[in-house]
C-alpha cells in the first residue's frame, strides 16, 4: 500500500490550526509595482504568504508566459518589507534552482507538471536534500493514481512538507466552471492519507470572480485546510486570468471574512460530503442533458434539411425500451426510467420543433 511519511508545514507566525491558512497574491508577476502594491494591501489585510507566477505554463503560445527570474527579485523584495511568506509554481529543476537561490518559501507544482511522471522526477531530484514546503496540484485529468504518484515522488526524495492543492480538473464540454471541481477525487485522497494538508484553488475551479466565495465555502464544509485565491491589486488590467482575480479588498472583506468555519463532526458517514458529492453530480448531470440537447438540435437541423417529420415513433418506443432495461441493470426502477426519458424526448421534441418553425 502507498505510504506517505508527512510532517506538518510550519511557517512561524501562520497558524496551521485557524482555517483557512490563506494564500494569496496575483496570477502573474508582471511589475515590480503591480506586485508592491498587491502584497503591501495584502499584508495590511493581515495575509501571511504572498503567491505570484514568475514562470506560467500557457494552453497556446503567444500569451504572457512569466517574467521569468527577474521577478524573483520583487518576490525577495516583498518578504523584505513585508514580512510575508513568499510562494511561487515550479515546472522544471532550473526553477527550482532559481527559487531557491531568491529564498522562496513555499513551492508548488501545476497541474500540467504533475501529469507527467518525467517532468515530477526531474524537480524530485533538484529538491532531494531540500527541506521545503512542496504542494502539489491535481492533475489536469481525474486521475487519483496519478496524483498520489506526483507526491510519492516528492516523498521519496526525502520531502516530508507536502501538501496538495486541489484545482479541478479540465473537460472538454462547455460547464459552469473553468474546471470541475469533483470533490470525492480529493476527498478520497484524503481519506488515504488523513495527515495530508489540503488547499483548494477556488480561483482555477471557478474561473470567474463570482463563484470564488461560493466554491470556498464548500472546500471549508469539506474539511480544506486552507485557499490559494488569486488577488491583483488591480484585476480588470491583469496580464493573465483576469476574470478570475480578487483586489484585495474583495478577496479579505468579501470571500475570507463571510466563510463559516464549522466544526468537523466525526460520524460513519459525513453528510456534507455526501451533499456536495450530490451538487456536483446533479451539476454533471445537467451538463450531460445539455450536451444531449445540442446533439438533438442538429437532428432537428437534418430533419428539417431532409423533410423528416419530427416525431419517430417507432424510434422512440425503442428509447423507452432500451432505457428501462439499462435503468433496471442499475438497480433503478423503470418508472423511474421511463418518466426520465418521457421529460428528455418532450424536450427535444420542443427543440426540433423550434426548428422547423425557424426559431
Amino acid at each position: 500500500m502507498d505510504n506517505l511519511e508527512l510532517e506538518p508545514i510550519t511557517l512561524e507566525g501562520v497558524d496551521n490550526n485557524k482555517r483557512p491558512v490563506l494564500i494569496a497574491g496575483p496570477c502573474s508577476a508582471e511589475t515590480e509595482e503591480q506586485v508592491m502594491n498587491t502584497a503591501t494591501q495584502l499584508a495590511a489585510k493581515g495575509v501571511k504568504i504572498f503567491r505570484a507566477g514568475i514562470w506560467k505554463p500557457r494552453t497556446k503560445p503567444g500569451s504572457f508566459e512569466g517574467i521569468g527570474t527577474e521577478g524573483l527579485k520583487w518576490m525577495r523584495r516583498v518578504k523584505r518589507e513585508t514580512g510575508m511568506y513568499t510562494a511561487t509554481e515550479v515546472a522544471t529543476p532550473q526553477h527550482v534552482y532559481e527559487a531557491l537561490k531568491y529564498g522562496i518559501d513555499v513551492l508548488w507544482i501545476g497541474a500540467r507538471t504533475t501529469a507527467n511522471p518525467f517532468a515530477v522526477q526531474d524537480i524530485a531530484d533538484a529538491l532531494r536534500g531540500v527541506d521545503i514546503p512542496v504542494l502539489v496540484k491535481n492533475p489536469v485529468n481525474p486521475d487519483l493514481d496519478l496524483w498520489i504518484g506526483a507526491l510519492l515522488r516528492i516523498n521519496q526524495a526525502g520531502l516530508k512538507r507536502i501538501g496538495i492543492i486541489h484545482r479541478g480538473f479540465s473537460t472538454f464540454d462547455k460547464k459552469i466552471y473553468r474546471n470541475m471541481p469533483q470533490w470525492q477525487i480529493p476527498i478520497e485522497l484524503k481519506r488515504r492519507f488523513p495527515n495530508l494538508p489540503m488547499i483548494c484553488d477556488p480561483s482555477h475551479i471557478g474561473g470567474r470572480r463570482d463563484l470564488i466565495f461560493p466554491l470556498s465555502q464548500q472546500a471549508m464544509d469539506l474539511q480544506f485546510d486552507g485557499l490559494i485565491i488569486e488577488s491583483h491589486c488591480n484585476p480588470d488590467d491583469a496580464w493573465s486570468d483576469a476574470s478570475q482575480q480578487l483586489t484585495p479588498d474583495n478577496l479579505i472583506d468579501n470571500v475570507i471574512n463571510r466563510l463559516v468555519i464549522r466544526k468537523a463532526v466525526q460520524s460513519t458517514e459525513n453528510l456534507e460530503d455526501l451533499r456536495h458529492q450530490i451538487d456536483e453530480l446533479d451539476e454533471q448531470l445537467f451538463e450531460i442533458v445539455a450536451k444531449r440537447m445540442r446533439i438533438s438540435k442538429e437532428i432537428g437541423i437534418y430533419k428539417k434539411e431532409h423533410a423528416i417529420t419530427v416525431l419517430q415513433s417507432k424510434r422512440y418506443q425503442d428509447i423507452i425500451d432500451d432505457r428501462a432495461k439499462i435503468a433496471a441493470q442499475l438497480g433503478l426502477s423503470s418508472n423511474f426510467a421511463k418518466a426520465f426519458v418521457e421529460a428528455i424526448h418532450e424536450e427535444s421534441v420542443r427543440l426540433q420543433m423550434e426548428i422547423m418553425n425557424g426559431n
